[in-house]
């Protein structure tokens, strides 16, 4: 998810634009949040016409959706607005059929969007990796980060989880914010976080306001805090690896400082690991036995 930084971005700001890329029928628009220009992964906002239909079919690439309005119906289920979706590369959906209309946030993970008419999966999709769930009402909030996000953030943040990769703990969620919410500190992370609002308001002392239909593109090691939220927010959120918050109080450490910063608490809690991994003498390249072909994916090996 290498992505440039963008924060802070209101999709309300500017206008639909024409879905015009082969496989998607006339009559869906999208705003462009995130793009990677080298694999062409992204994060849209987009809008179906009333009416709008696709035919069964896959695409290339993993994609997530979160309905934002409105109803979607796949073959006989109707979807409506908080249910999330994760469909695998090559996973078919049935007939899509949009009958009065509906918004909602858009992502391919790993190439551009792309659609091919199928009635089937390809015989290499992971059919047993989708997820059709109504985030609103099918999940609990988690209190305390859902002991997920280590250090927590200050009481008053809850978290539903939607999907945990297991190799890369990559996550994706929808995060709340009580009102009157508050944290003094500065944060960064080792991982890339993007976050878009569904509904409120919240204030970033580098960033000023976050509105309804805000969202960050915002990449490892950038500052961000003091944060509050004056009555609240639902949002949604994603990161490409595991989300540790390294907390301070200095607003003013350059992403390269706050790097070094992550390292040498490495190196203090994992010294062993730490050597290790920094050592000249061949031995620095990891091998996973439970997971031996993790490399043909990583863009850090």
């Amino acid at each position: 998810m290498a992505r440039k930084h963008i924060e802070p971005f209101v999709d309300t700001d500017v206008p639909f634009k024409k879905m015009t890329l082969p496989g998607f029928k006339k009559g869906m628009h999208y705003k462009m949040l995130s793009i990677d220009e080298d694999t062409g992964a992204c994060t849209m906002t987009v809008k179906f016409d009333a009416g709008y239909r696709m035919p069964p079919g896959m695409s290339y690439t993993e994609w997530e959706m979160q309905i934002l309005s409105g109803s979607i119906k796949y073959g006989d289920e109707v979807h409506t607005a908080g249910y999330y979706f994760r469909v695998p590369a090559g996973v078919h959906l049935p007939e899509m059929h949009v009958p009065r209309g509906a918004t909602a946030l858009l992502m391919y993970n790993f190439a551009e969007p792309s659609f091919v008419e199928s009635d089937e999966d390809h015989h290499l999709a992971f059919r047993d990796q989708l997820t059709i769930v109504d985030s609103y009402d099918g999940i609990q909030w988690m209190g305390g980060n859902g002991g997920m996000i280590y250090p927590a953030v200050a009481p008053g943040c809850l978290l539903k989880v939607l999907k945990y990769d297991p190799l890369t703990e990559a996550l994706t969620f929808l995060y709340s914010m009580t009102a009157r919410f508050w944290q003094d500190n500065i944060s960064y992370h080792d991982c890339a976080e993007e976050g878009y609002h569904i509904w409120g308001n919240s204030h970033m002392m580098q960033f000023g306001d976050l509105p309804t239909g805000g969202y960050f593109w915002r990449p490892p090691w950038i500052n961000h805090g003091a944060f509050s939220s004056e009555l609240g927010i639902l949002g949604f959120g994603r990161t490409d690896s595991k989300l540790h918050n390294y907390f301070h109080f200095n607003p003013w450490t350059t992403p390269e400082e706050n790097r070094e910063r992550a390292a040498a608490q490495l190196a203090r809690t994992k010294p062993d690991l730490f050597r290790w991994a920094v050592s000249k003498d061949g031995h620095n390249h990891p091998h996973d036995f439970e997971h031996p072909d993790w490399k043909k994916n990583s863009e850090y090996i």
